[in-house]
């Protein structure tokens, strides 16, 4: 009776170790983000971009819009339409944090968001295969390590920082043996939903993990499951994806990769000779060589452990042991440390998509998900003692503060006068920021947009009153008298997707708006549909006759955005109907 009960956990007891737990990854997360509460926001490499459309999206609700597809400010107010590619789910959630707390607030208080998340989504995964303790240890090393502070710190890339709160859901469903495709096909839209380059990076970690288990294992189901999940996981967000994939014909797309943001130019201690850049990879660079000399200790370490190590059986471990999905991922890890280097130049250019990754280090999400799960499974059981306990926990802590402060001396951006989030708010509330290059409406160069333009201006030919980049970027605009001496403009409505003016002109000319032309806005002159000749700075212009001329512009949905959200509302359905059916009736059941 005594050996029975004493290795059967009270309830007291397991609630003790589950406090414990997560004393451990707030601790942790809370140490990490210190320099955050301290010193205020990082203004790392994103930091503009994201709290400008953080802002936009709250003028918007404001507005009525509750999904936009505009960012009125950029461009120095011309638009440009950033929400129709860049994923929803992250500026979604800075805006709703912003909308409820202070501006000075809101960076912060994402991050933390981000890192409980994804230790709350490791913990889910790594408790799969190995014991809870160790998964609790594990999920510190997740948020804890360089790369993952390097995202939030110095990069700012709040939508990979989300990114990685998917991956380990990715691992989970993708490789354990009870049913999980409806899982995996929400985890899967739920990564293109948040950002692109980590659903890119996922589903190439998916087909790697899911077909090394499946030869492993012999269980062809997991490929089954894997195919009907990537399938149903982008038909859910196909409201997002189709938009994005079929206007890139639109949009200057292709300048995200120009010089600089080139595979080749970021492999490990490449050289471009442009200073920041090589700084930021200089850093990456050994954050790489770090995970990598982690991951591989850490591999030596898990197998050796599991070798001759009886398979638990024990009902927190899941349904098998973790052997073939430990060596699937470190089979991922070899690849991803080949990505890294120069060699695999070949595969980064005729794989689809891998391109858009712009940086190979960017790989390095998903090694700190590899490294993190193999030191979990390299640890020798649980600590049963109170001095091993405490000395896991104080080691964990140490390590907290070592990487808080790294981030503090190495990693956090100071704010110069025109990046602090003041005189961000004040520069969107007047001029507008500059506009994003592969958003730009195709054919036009936003260089040649003017600052301070007026909303509307009347000029007699449709290509006037232009700048030239090639000798200075967005200049200053400076009023025509004669052209204003030639109409009278009046606004009715400037909201972001709807504007109306009426122009009094005394002569036909041409009116062009402070708007970056795109195929989604309709456009109508005294109610018919009006020809807008191009400008090479993109601006919209609209033909006028003499007398009276009735000017309506509204964003519409295209036929590409009906497309994509039929497609999602039936895979809701679809998902819908899967759940309300019985277990036992459900289609493939087993492969599932």
């Amino acid at each position: 009776m005594k050996i029975s009960f004493r290795f059967r956990p009270t309830p007291t007891s397991e609630a003790t170790r589950l406090k414990r737990r997560r004393s451990l990854v707030l601790a942790s997360v809370g140490i990490a983000l210190l320099p955050l509460a301290w010193r205020g926001a990082s203004c790392g490499h994103d930091f503009d971009f994201h709290l400008e459309s953080w802002m936009e999206v709250v003028r918007q609700w404001h507005q009525g819009v509750l999904y936009p597809h505009w960012v009125a400010s950029a461009n120095y107010g011309a638009g440009e339409p950033r929400f129709v590619f860049y994923p929803p789910l992250s500026w979604m959630l800075g805006a709703f944090l912003g909308a409820i707390l202070p501006w000075t607030w809101t960076p912060l208080t994402l991050t933390l968001i981000a890192l409980l998340a994804m230790s709350a989504s490791f913990f889910r995964m790594a408790r799969e295969w190995i014991p809870e303790d160790n998964a609790a240890l594990a999920a510190c090393l997740y948020v804890l390590n360089p790369y993952i502070l390097f995202v939030a710190y110095e990069r700012t890339a709040y939508g990979e920082l989300l990114a990685g709160v998917w991956m380990p859901l990715l691992v989970l469903y993708s490789l354990r043996k009870a049913p999980a495709l409806p899982q995996l096909a929400l985890v899967i839209a739920a990564l293109w939903l948040t950002n692109a380059p980590g659903a890119v990076m996922g589903c190439y970690t998916l087909a790697l993990i899911v077909l090394w288990t499946a030869l492993a294992e012999r269980r062809w189901s997991f490929i089954a499951r894997a195919t009907g999940a990537v399938t149903l996981g982008l038909s859910l967000s196909a409201f997002y994806l189709v938009p994005a994939v079929y206007e890139q014909r639109w949009v200057e797309i292709t300048r995200a990769i120009a010089h600089g943001m080139r595979i080749e130019d970021s492999f490990l201690f490449e050289h471009t000779g442009e200073a920041f850049h090589d700084q930021v990879l200089h850093t990456a660079s050994w954050i790489a060589v770090t995970l990598l000399a982690f991951t591989a200790i850490a591999a030596i370490l898990s197998v050796r452990n599991r070798q001759g190590a009886p398979r638990p059986e024990s009902e927190t471990w899941g349904t098998t042991g973790p052997e073939s999905h430990t060596s699937a991922l470190i089979a991922a890890a070899v690849l991803i440390a080949c990505l890294l280097l120069p060699f695999s130049d070949p595969l980064w250019r005729h794989a689809p998509e891998l391109k858009f990754l712009q940086f190979p280090w960017r790989w390095l999400l998903v090694l700190s998900l590899i490294a993190a799960f193999l030191a979990g499974t390299a640890l020798r059981g649980e600590a049963r003692t109170r001095r091993a306990i405490l000395l896991r926990a104080l080691a964990i802590l140490l390590l907290a503060c070592a990487m808080s402060g790294l981030a503090w001396r190495s990693f956090w951006q100071p704010c110069d006068d025109e990046d602090n989030i003041r005189a961000q708010i004040a520069t969107f509330n007047d001029t507008g920021f500059e506009g994003t290059d592969e958003y730009t409406a195709s054919p036009a160069d936003n260089g040649d947009i003017l600052q301070h333009l007026p909303q509307v201006r009347v000029l007699r030919e449709p290509d006037a009153d232009q700048a030239d980049s090639s000798i200075a970027e967005n200049p200053e605009w400076r009023p025509n008298p004669s052209d204003a001496e030639t109409a009278q403009i009046h606004i009715q409505r400037w909201n972001v997707e709807h504007i109306s003016a009426t122009i009094d002109s005394a002569t036909p000319g041409f009116a062009v708006l402070r708007l970056m032309d795109y195929p989604a806005w309709r456009v109508q002159i005294n109610g018919r549909p009006a020809a807008r000749p191009r400008r090479d700075d993109g601006l919209m212009t609209i033909p006028i006759a003499t007398g009276t001329s009735r000017i309506d512009v509204q964003y519409t949905a295209t036929p590409d955005v009906w497309i994509g959200r039929a497609i999602s509302l039936l895979a809701i359905l679809i998902l819908l109907a899967y759940f309300r059916t019985p277990a036992a009736s459900r289609p493939l059941q087993q492969l599932s």
